[in-house]
């Protein structure tokens, strides 16, 4: 019997519960609105689906020195849905993917939430328990007045986000809907402007635009400081007309921000009416930390040297 190494090969998934809340992640199948917008925006249908797995397993089982759990149907859709059942569109999207962990490998390597609970405890990133008007989920981070950055760098953030949108794609609701961004950067001071370059910039732009298989469809700044501009210039160069388009500037003005989520959707920090219990950065570690086996599952995966790749691609076989 094979034993489970995924969360998506589980019977019962890991929970956190808040008071009468449960805070987990959601694998179940897609509601009917999910299904809609997979059809209209995605191209998916029973017939797209099935080839589009039978096709790009081909693909990726002649690909030299790559390491992926081609078998794991799951895993493949989660390629497919971001790039509308193409094939060929979802196995670049893969080559990229692993290509750039390998470039910045010292952000990759044994990457699990057990080991990053500084990110977690500083409580300036986590993601809401609910989902906006457009079922999509909202990842919030707070880069001012909350951010210590001496205690948490920059990498760090970067490590925990990474962390979140690898959760993220496991869920079928997300796969198709998307994520939205929001980055509250009250109080940002001088000293945190600093923090930021233009090597950190470009890997963050070309993690988003090239290399990460999820829809973020949108990234809100708001409670903005003048100095902001100075940061936003760093990125503004490696910026695509695409996702360009997709980032809004609010600063204090909360119906500026309810034109794009529903203030139904937000707390009360934002003008919101929402009413479950606060999800706090720590809440979410601890679920995580549940989760460590799929993601040293995943650190398994990726581009290997020759003579490992072989061999590990030989014994996959012997073993089935």
């Amino acid at each position: 019997m094979k034993i489970p190494t995924m969360l998506s090969e589980l019977d019962a998934l890991p929970s956190v519960k808040l008071g009468d809340y449960i805070l987990r992640f959601e694998l179940e199948d897609l509601t009917p609105f999910s299904q809609e917008v997979a059809f209209r925006e995605l191209r998916e249908t029973s017939e797209n689906k099935a080839n589009g797995i039978q096709e790009l397993r081909k693909l990726l089982q002649q690909e030299e020195n790559l390491i992926v759990p081609f078998d794991n149907d799951d895993w493949l859709v989660r390629f497919l849905r971001p790039t509308k059942f193409y094939p060929q569109s979802a196995f670049e999207l893969i080559k990229r993917y692993y290509s750039f962990k390998i470039k910045h490998h010292e952000i990759y390597n044994d990457l699990v939430p057990s080991k990053e609970e500084n990110i977690f405890k500083a409580n300036i990133l986590s993601v809401f328990p609910n989902r906006d008007q457009l079922a999509r989920r909202i990842l919030l981070l707070e880069l001012g007045k909350k951010w210590n950055h001496k205690e948490v760098s920059l990498d760090e953030v970067f490590k925990g986000v990474v962390l979140f949108l690898e959760a993220a794609m496991l869920e079928p609701e997300t796969q198709v809907n998307g994520a939205v961004v929001i980055f509250d950067m009250d109080g940002l001071s001088l000293q945190q402007a600093w923090q930021f370059s233009p090597p950190f910039a470009k890997r963050i732009v070309d993690w988003l635009q090239d290399s990460v298989p999820l829809r973020v469809k949108a990234i809100h700044i708001v409670n903005q400081p003048k100095i902001f501009n100075m940061v936003f210039a760093l990125f503004k160069p490696f910026l695509k007309e695409k996702l360009r388009n997709r980032i809004y500037f609010h600063g204090n003005d909360r119906e500026s921000l309810h034109n794009h989520i529903s203030p139904k959707c937000l707390p009360k920090e934002y003008n919101g009416s929402i009413d479950l219990p606060k999800v706090s950065g720590n809440d979410w570690y601890e679920l995580l930390l549940k989760c460590d086996q799929e993601y040293l599952a995943l650190n398994n995966y990726g581009y290997i040297k020759d003579r490992e790749a072989k061999e590990r691609k030989k014994k996959n076989k012997s073993s089935k």
